[in-house]
Parts: structure tokens; C-alpha cells; sequence
């Protein structure tokens, strides 16, 4: 009953997972079809492909902006230390 929902209204999708800024990982409300952005910009299938490229992703986006955050500080801290 879900799928004929969608079939005739169209999918109702929301982010499920931020992923990067870019990328996110989106499923529909109703029948629970997951889709994410592709490499182009545009929304493909949620495979075990995707899922893993996602993981790292998102991993190496999680660690990038710790070590910004962490170089921000030390210098907002420098420039304290020097007035």
C-alpha cells in the first residue's frame, strides 16, 4: 500500500544523514526507499557501495573539522596570550 502511495504521489524524502556539507543520505517517509547524493550532484540508490563511500566520507569530514576547530583555538589562544 506504501509503494502505490509513491507511486502515484511521488516519493516523500528527508535527510536522514548529514554526510558532508554536499552529501547526504535521504529516505522517503512512507515506503523507506534511501537514495544519497552522487558524485554529479544527483540523488542515486543507497547500494552497500555508497553506504560504505559514505562512512569514510563522513569520517574524514568529522576529523578535518576537528583539527580546524582545534587550530582555531590554539590560535584565538595566541593571540590572547600576546595582548
Amino acid at each position: 500500500m506504501k509503494e502505490i502511495h509513491c507511486k502515484m504521489f511521488g516519493h516523500d524524502y528527508h535527510i536522514s544523514r548529514n554526510v558532508t556539507y554536499h552529501v547526504k543520505e535521504y529516505t522517503c517517509t512512507r515506503c523507506h526507499k534511501q537514495l544519497t547524493t552522487g558524485v554529479s550532484g544527483e540523488l542515486v540508490k543507497l547500494t552497500p557501495k555508497f553506504k560504505e563511500i559514505n562512512d569514510v566520507l563522513e569520517r574524514i569530514h568529522t576529523k578535518r573539522n576537528k583539527k580546524k576547530l582545534r587550530e582555531k583555538i590554539l590560535f584565538e589562544n595566541l593571540l590572547v596570550f600576546k595582548h
